[in-house]
């Protein structure tokens, strides 16, 4: 038996993935999450194989969650369940542990399938995520880190420095270091020409 996490923000979703597991024999859905903090707490406790996580959890980041949840102890595997494809997406997933990264618009044997294959530690890549990763790993011009492309992301949905600090958990003084290195391997000076210069190499 393959005991599941749902973690989406969406309550039709979740419930919608509860509908279509349940009905597979060997699938347990033993808990849900709407924000990545509740993920990583029912995580905590144990007793779950994988978990089907996304991207996007309102202002929370699903990739976060992946790296806390795949640092525990004895961790799940963590299956990405989005509508997000791009390289950086992809990259940042796979950099924090994560298993497998599915699209939502997949049908329900091949999710069944990429859970069983993921829940016993195989990789579940969808034909447009493999196509968007190869794409992305021979950009010459990528070269972010997962932290670095974690502070791209904030940067682009305009958060301050002080705000990317709280979110990451990290200090002004780190954020300001990071962004001077990303301004020397992007060729630019200024944190919107780090945007600017992200979207064209993919990044976003």
């Amino acid at each position: 038996m393959i005991r599941l996490l749902l973690v989406d923000d969406h309550p039709v979703v979740r419930a919608g993935l509860r509908a279509v597991l349940s009905a597979t024999d060997d699938l347990d859905v033993r808990g849900e999450a709407a924000t990545a903090a509740e993920a990583v707490r029912i995580a905590e406790r144990g007793g779950i194989d994988l978990v089907l996580m996304d991207l996007r959890l309102g202002e929370d980041d699903g990739v976060t969650a992946t790296r806390t949840i795949r640092a525990l102890p004895d961790p799940p595997h963590v299956l990405i369940l989005t509508t997000f494809e791009s390289g950086a997406h992809i990259l940042r997933a796979v950099q924090a542990g994560a298993t497998g990264y599915l699209l939502k618009d997949a049908d329900p044997d091949t999710l069944v399938r990429a859970i069983r294959s993921a829940a016993s530690g195989g990789t579940v890549l969808a034909s447009p995520v493999a196509s968007q990763l190869l794409a992305h790993v021979r950009q010459p011009a990528v070269a972010l880190t997962a932290r670095e492309l974690e502070i791209v992301q904030r940067l682009d949905r305009g958060d301050t420095n002080r705000e990317i600090a709280g979110a990451l958990t990290i200090s002004e003084a780190t954020v300001k270091s990071h962004l001077v290195h990303m301004f020397s391997k992007l060729g630019v000076n200024s944190r919107t020409k780090v945007v600017a210069e992200a979207r064209r190499c993919g990044l976003l």
